[in-house]
């Protein structure tokens, strides 16, 4: 019998070797251009071409996205009380956090946050891949692996924080597919979320077993339950770096819990 949240986590083994490290990669995309990205690069893109596009990807996800990821995932979203419930706490803008499991995992938050767009740093290397219009177009942004452009960096999200703009980040850093434990986080993105004195909503993904046509259609792969926790505000009385590391500490906490597993094998920094 599948163990609720109460008890142990259903944990999936579809076969898979993961990384040795928390934050390897798994199945990288093939390299198809050289990505550049130095104070030239587009951090936000806004000609008029980018716009339409952006706009239209959009669409398709909250016509088609939300429609399909139920059917494909058995997708269930709990907790999204609590987004209407701090409506007002999220009037400056907003930061969703959630573990790092699946392809899908992203337009799953969109689904969960309904209706609106959200920011993200991309990782470099998924923009020089075959995914690269996609992630662009959706809302990522490249780091930049030079220090000096950094700056360029946190000018764009500057600029969308200044207009109220919702971020999304991955802490893991990496996606490994429907794993179960919660692996470290980053702090960089905790910096970020400090910076702005923004709330920061922990989500969680985790498993169920498939069931009825789902066991003949999904052999190989969970169904996906998201759920909402309750948002947590940056303690700015603190100084940054212990405020930084606080917050992350209990983004950490309520995502294990979130997903309910109470023996996580990660430690929280993951830096």
């Amino acid at each position: 019998m599948e163990k609720n949240i109460e008890d142990a986590p259903y944990v999936p083994d579809i076969g898979v070797v993961y990384p040795s490290q928390p934050d390897g990669h798994m199945n990288l995309k093939p390299k198809e251009i050289d990505l550049v990205v130095d104070e030239n690069y587009p951090f936000l893109d806004k000609s008029p071409w980018f716009r339409f596009r952006s706009a239209l990807i959009y669409f398709g996800i909250f016509v088609l996205v939300f429609i399909l990821s139920p059917i494909r995932f058995g997708l269930r979203i709990e907790g999204r009380d609590k987004l209407k419930k701090y409506r007002a706490l999220f009037r400056r803008g907003a930061m969703t956090v959630s573990n790092h499991v699946m392809r899908w995992d992203f337009l799953c938050v969109l689904q969960a946050v309904r209706f609106r767009r959200l920011y993200f740093p991309a990782w470099k290397e998924n923009l020089s891949g075959p995914d690269r219009n996609l992630i662009r177009l959706v809302g990522g942004i490249p780091v930049p692996t030079d220090l000096h452009v950094l700056q360029y960096f946190n000018r764009a999200f500057d600029e969308l924080h200044a207009k109220g703009k919702w971020f999304h980040v991955f802490p893991e850093s990496s996606n490994w597919l429907y794993y179960q434990p919660i692996r470290p986080f980053k702090k960089g993105m905790f910096t970020m979320a400090y910076r702005y004195n923004i709330p920061v909503i922990p989500l969680a993904f985790s498993y169920r077993r498939a069931r009825g046509l789902y066991k003949i259609f999904k052999k190989n792969s969970p169904l996906v339950t998201l759920r909402v926790g309750e948002p947590i505000l940056p303690d700015l009385s603190l100084p940054r770096k212990e405020g930084v590391k606080i917050l992350r500490e209990q983004c950490h906490k309520s995502i294990v819990e979130l997903a309910g597993i109470k023996n996580n094998p990660w430690p929280c920094e993951g830096d």
